[in-house]
């Protein structure tokens, strides 16, 4: 599973390097941006919590948002990812998932790579 998950998010960070896709802004205006992993996996996410209930998936969504859009301003609080060997990927624990992301330092872009259940161990 774990290898699958580092796969799933080397692929999305290969996609950003090489220029082969243009992923899409987090917010209009905002210099970060979302994976289609990212997208794909927090849908995954938000459809059994809207099902249990719609209030605790807009308070996860609205926590979820306020840490993204804030994370320019702590990224040096956030730890090296665990599914990478770079610095410039940090990872943000929130309420038990991990969501790795990548500093792009030359072009002042932060990309959310994907949004998975946080591992206990490498």
């Amino acid at each position: 599973m774990l290898n699958e998950t580092k796969k799933s998010l080397q692929a999305e960070l290969d996609k950003y390097l090489q220029a082969e896709v243009s992923f899409s802004s987090y917010y209009p205006g905002m210099n970060v941006l979302s994976s289609d992993l990212y997208k794909e996996q927090l849908r995954e996410i938000l459809e059994p919590l809207k099902k249990q209930s719609e209030s605790d998936m807009k308070s996860f969504e609205l926590y979820l948002d306020t840490i993204i859009l804030n994370m320019h301003t702590k990224v040096k609080k956030y730890k090296k990812s665990i599914y990478f060997d770079n610095e410039n990927i940090k990872d943000i624990q929130n309420q038990g998932y991990t969501i790795p992301f990548y500093i792009d330092e030359k072009k002042n872009i932060y990309i959310l790579l994907g949004i998975v259940k946080s591992e206990t161990a490498i």
